[in-house]
Parts: structure tokens; C-alpha cells; sequence
């Protein structure tokens, strides 16, 4: 993706979520070298990946497939393991209309997704073998706010504003906006983006940068290269 492509996209995002009555934190708005001078009162944002997060998935089609993400907080996966301390993340994110988001699954994360407002969020699930393998013709069972769901392989849930599900370690799912552009809510256990996300097809979780511009903000898969964590 050229970096002139996701400044605009992440000022069309903080648009869409204001539209939403959510204001991201004061961190979103440093610039890089604003970051690079507060990288050690930020140290704890940095390391747990929160901030700016556009993907297309190392595809290189951004409106066919992708994502905006931003995430709010996020734990330590020790204080998980450990069984207590901040074991928790949000996120918010957005699906424009007819973009996927890939057949996927978590080997830690339980997480809710949320319609916080917009059109239609589509999900499409399939269920796992015991080991948390994608199995094409099997099944399972959801939770869409609090109400036992199940599902048939490949089956399609519709969430309208308002409305979630829970999905759990080995519920693989796909997702994508219908209708419209869609903001989401992400609620889960701890985040980490860079090994818990397994993917049906052999794609990326981040995107290529191709520096064309200087960044507005620093995407999170940045932090290394700016801010050396």
C-alpha cells in the first residue's frame, strides 16, 4: 500500500468514527516525531501495539480485501498466562462496503464483535477439528449477545447496529460490510496480532508500505522501525 493511501484512509476513518460519538485518544493525533520524543512515557502503548492499523493483507487490494483497525488498550500476554492483571483489549474498526476480511481464526483470543453503527456486518463462520484446524463442512455454536446460536458450516450471520456475537478460540470467520461502510467494536482477551492470527489462506496480517509520502501517523507495524520496540 503507498503511505499516501493510508494517511487518507486513516483521516477518512477518524472522520467516520467522530460520526459515530467516538473519540480516539490523544496519542492518535502525534505525529511520528512526536512519537519518537515520547516513546518512553509511551512505552507501554508501543510495546502492547496500540494505534493505527490498515491492512490489506499483503494483497495489494485494499478496497477488495482489508481492514482499518484501531486499537484502544490492549494487555500483556503474561498477565493472561498468569491468570490476572489487564487481560483485556478493545478495539475499533471498519469495514467498507463489500471489503473482506479473510477466513480466519484465533489460537488465544475470544473476542466480541460489535455493530457500533453503519450498515450490515456480514460474518460468514465455519467450524474446527479438536486441534482448532478449519474443517469446510462442520459446524457450531455462537453466542449473539448472550443468546445461543448455532451454525452450519459456512453459514452467514447479519448483524444490524447494535447487535454481536462471541466467537471463540477455533471459530473460524470471515466478515465483510454490506449495505454500506460499517464501524466495529472489538472486546476481546489479550491481542497480539503478530502470531494469533491464522489465516485459511497463506496471506500476511500487515500490509507492504511503499514510502511515497511521510506518514501522518505511525501504523503499529512501525513502532520497530521508528521507535526501536
Amino acid at each position: 500500500m503507498k503511505r499516501s493511501t493510508i494517511n487518507d484512509i486513516m483521516s477518512e476513518a477518524e472522520d467516520m468514527i467522530r460520526t459515530h460519538g467516538f473519540i480516539l485518544p490523544p496519542f492518535a493525533n502525534w505525529t511520528p516525531t512526536e512519537f519518537l520524543a515520547r516513546k518512553d512515557q509511551a512505552k507501554a502503548v508501543i510495546e502492547t501495539r496500540c494505534g493505527w492499523d490498515i491492512t490489506d493483507y499483503g494483497i495489494g487490494r485494499f478496497d477488495e480485501m482489508g481492514l482499518f483497525l484501531f486499537t484502544l488498550r490492549n494487555g500483556r500476554l503474561a498477565d493472561l498466562q498468569n491468570g490476572g492483571g489487564m487481560c483485556y483489549a478493545e478495539k475499533l474498526l471498519i469495514s467498507r462496503q463489500d471489503q473482506l476480511s479473510p477466513m480466519h481464526t484465533h489460537v488465544i483470543k475470544a473476542e466480541d464483535i460489535i455493530n457500533r453503527g453503519g450498515a450490515t456486518l456480514v460474518i460468514e463462520l465455519c467450524g474446527s477439528d479438536d486441534n482448532g484446524n478449519f474443517v469446510e463442512d462442520r459446524g457450531g455454536v455462537v453466542y449473539c449477545d448472550g443468546i445461543q446460536r448455532p451454525f452450519s458450516a459456512g453459514e452467514k450471520i447479519e448483524l444490524a447496529p447494535g447487535e454481536s456475537v462471541t466467537l471463540m478460540p477455533g471459530d473460524w470467520h470471515a466478515f465483510w460490510a454490506q449495505g454500506g461502510d460499517v464501524l466495529i467494536g472489538e472486546v476481546s482477551t489479550v491481542n497480539d496480532d503478530e502470531t494469533d492470527n491464522i489465516f485459511r489462506e497463506p496471506i500476511g496480517r500487515f500490509a507492504n508500505i511503499d514510502e511515497d509520502v511521510e506518514p501522518s501517523h505511525l501504523l503499529v507495524s512501525d513502532y520497530r522501525k521508528w521507535l526501536g520496540y
